[in-house]
Parts: C-alpha cells; structure tokens; sequence
C-alpha cells in the first residue's frame, strides 16, 4: 500500500494487516510502537493527529515493517528498539530483548541501595543489550560497574548503549563457565545475572518469534544441567563477592526451590521474590551463613 496515507489510516491498516498473525490486542499494542518510531513522537505526545499526512518514505517504510513483522520477527528487531525501565536502548539479534521480569529485578536491586555508593562494586554476568548495568549505573551513578559477555556483538551492542546513556561501564568479553577467565574480575559487592536458564526441551513450548530470532545462546541450557550458570556463579561468589555482598539472579519460574538449595548448600542466605505475575522469577542472596529466607510477597 504506496497511497497517500494519513496518520490514521496508517494506525488502522497496520492493526488489520498484523491482525493476520496477532490477536488484536497485540496488533494494537505493536502498532503503536511502529507508529512511535515512524513518527518520532511518543503516544503521549500526540501522534495521533487522525488527518496529518504520512510522507511517501513513512509509507514505504511502514510497508517494509509490516513485511518483517509479518514473518514473526519481533518488532523490537524491526525497529531496533526497545524500552526499558523508562530508556531507549538499541537491540538486534545478537542481545535478548529486554523483558518487564528483568526490570523488575533492577527495580529490586535499586530499593535495596540505601546507603552511600560511592565504594559500591557491581558485576553484570551475561550483559546481552546492557540494559542491567545501565540502569543501575545511572540511578547508582557512583558506583563502579563492571560487565561479561562471552559475546562479542553482544557487547558490541552493550557499549553502543552505554554510550547512548551516557554511562560509565567496564565491558569485558570472557566465558563465564571457564573458570581461569574468573583472574580477569576483581572482587564485588554486587553481582547481578540474567543467565541462560530454559531448558533445550521447553523450546517446543516457546513462541517462533522468540526460538526464529532471538540468540539461543542467551536462553537455553543442557537438559541435564539446567543450573550450570547458577552453580558457577555460586562458586564465583565464594572468592569474588565482598563480606556482605549480595547477589541477585533472574531464574526459570519452575526452578526457583531447586535454585535456593543450591545457593544454600553452598553458604548463603537465600530470598526469593515472585514477579508482579505471582511467578518465582529472582533470587537474592548473601555469603553469611544464616537461616533461609523466603519472601513469598510481590516487588510492587
């Protein structure tokens, strides 16, 4: 569709032609950030002029959106977009896109920094887009924040971010899983990872949009090691994590008792927060030894 086109007729020919594949809800919701991203305007700041017309270059570019998303490519790919905890960040195919559970665990960690930071020492296990070590750089702006990936575009992608929001990061590229690699990381009082966790056989139970386009390495692990990253990062934290550091960890909803066991088998005092879907989604947990605690209760 090359006609002149206004903004609303837009709006609704997106939502018809993504309703193919999506249900209307979706349509809507994703059609807003195409609109949002044609536009350059957000919809609280009114883009929803029903009579302004769309230029012939937005109406070819809506066409070539709307091809892409029509194959179930996510739209935060198409657009090179995705928002969180409030910012802009760049993705594509290298990094995960950004969930709400993972703010939400950002969202933890920042509530419970109530005390001066400027000695503060933080360690992002598997960046992915940055998106963890850059909220926390900009509202923990004096702490030192440091953050692996074993891959490279990931990072790539990473300090494209952090320089987009102006923040300060330490990025490193090592395998976290090969143990000699660990001498390249100093000691911290915070270490924060959103790590593989989905089991190879849950993939059939996943959406194509997510196994088509997204990395697998930054999502799935060996069915007969499911905690393989929980299990190193429990050992990590026996000789990096500073006296009365904390650790937090998103974790696989159906996991989470298997998780504090391991945790707590290996020293530490253990919490477990559900997400605002009243899943198991994150852990903290500290080096002392104490009686294991678990917080049924939401973040929010």
């Amino acid at each position: 569709m090359f006609a002149i086109m206004t903004i609303q007729a837009a709006i609704q020919y997106s939502i018809e032609q993504l309703k193919i594949i999506y249900a209307e809800g979706e349509a809507i919701a994703i059609t807003k950030l195409v609109m949002e991203n044609l536009t350059g305007f957000r919809s609280t700041d009114g883009y929803y002029e029903k009579e302004k017309i769309f230029s012939s270059e937005q109406v070819i570019r809506l066409n070539n959106i709307l091809d892409r998303l029509l194959t179930h490519e996510p739209v935060q790919y198409v657009l090179n977009e995705s928002w969180f905890y409030g910012f802009k960040f760049y993705v594509d195919r290298n990094v995960l896109i950004p969930r709400p559970e993972t703010e939400e665990l950002v969202e933890w960690i920042i509530a419970d920094c109530k005390f001066p930071t400027d000695d503060l020492k933080i360690l992002d296990i598997g960046t992915g887009s940055g998106c963890i070590p850059i909220i926390l750089k900009k509202e923990l702006s004096t702490a030192e924040t440091w953050s692996c990936d074993i891959s490279e575009a990931a990072l790539k992608v990473a300090k494209k971010n952090a320089i987009t929001n102006n923040t300060d990061i330490n990025f490193l590229q090592l395998d976290f899983l090969d143990k000699q690699q660990w001498q390249q990381l100093h000691f911290f009082d915070l270490i924060v990872s959103n790590p593989p966790y989905i089991p190879e056989k849950d993939k059939e139970e996943m959406q194509a949009n997510v196994l088509q386009y997204e990395p697998a390495t930054a999502l799935f692990v060996q069915d007969n090691d499911p905690l393989v990253f929980y299990k190193a990062i429990a050992e990590f934290g026996k000789t990096h994590l500073n006296k009365n550091g904390s650790i937090y960890l998103e974790i696989h909803e159906n996991l989470g008792e298997t998780i504090l066991q391991l945790f707590g088998e290996n020293g530490y005092i253990t919490k477990l927060k559900k997400d605002m879907q009243g899943k198991d989604r994150m852990i903290k947990v500290k080096r002392e030894k104490w009686r294991r605690v678990t917080d049924k209760s939401r973040i929010r």
